[in-house]
């Protein structure tokens, strides 16, 4: 196989001489988006942040609660990532001109913390 030679996909939409267990795109997708609905619909004041691509990473969206909490996903472009969070009924953000809100620093510090003492607890 050539260096930059083309993988071709099989009938169910794998990657010949990828794991067994790889999960086919359509099936990545739907589990993404189902686990960004629920994100939604158990917190309170999500917003968007879409992160741009870069040399290492693609393109992703950043949710993040009114506590700090976020979560972030891959997602194709950032027309996508927008799409996706007027689906979702939630406001978005280009981070680069917004920049990420005090809150999600200030909830890593939690959770650093609480981490800590968890562990200072078992030993």
């Amino acid at each position: 196989m050539g260096l930059f030679s083309r993988r071709r996909r099989t009938a169910r939409g794998t990657v010949p001489g990828a794991a067994p267990d790889a999960v086919p795109d359509r099936e990545a997708r739907a589990a993404t988006l189902a686990y960004l609905r629920d994100f939604v619909a158990t917190r309170v004041g999500v917003e968007a942040y879409v992160e741009p691509r870069t040399n290492v990473t693609q393109t992703t969206i950043m949710l993040v609660a009114t506590d700090g909490e976020w979560t972030r996903r891959k997602v194709p472009d950032e027309r996508t990532a927008g799409t996706l969070a007027r689906e979702l009924g939630i406001p978005v953000y280009d981070v680069q001109r917004t920049g990420y809100p005090q809150r999600v620093r200030d909830w890593n510090t939690r959770q650093r913390i609480e981490r800590r003492r968890r562990a200072a607890e078992r030993g």
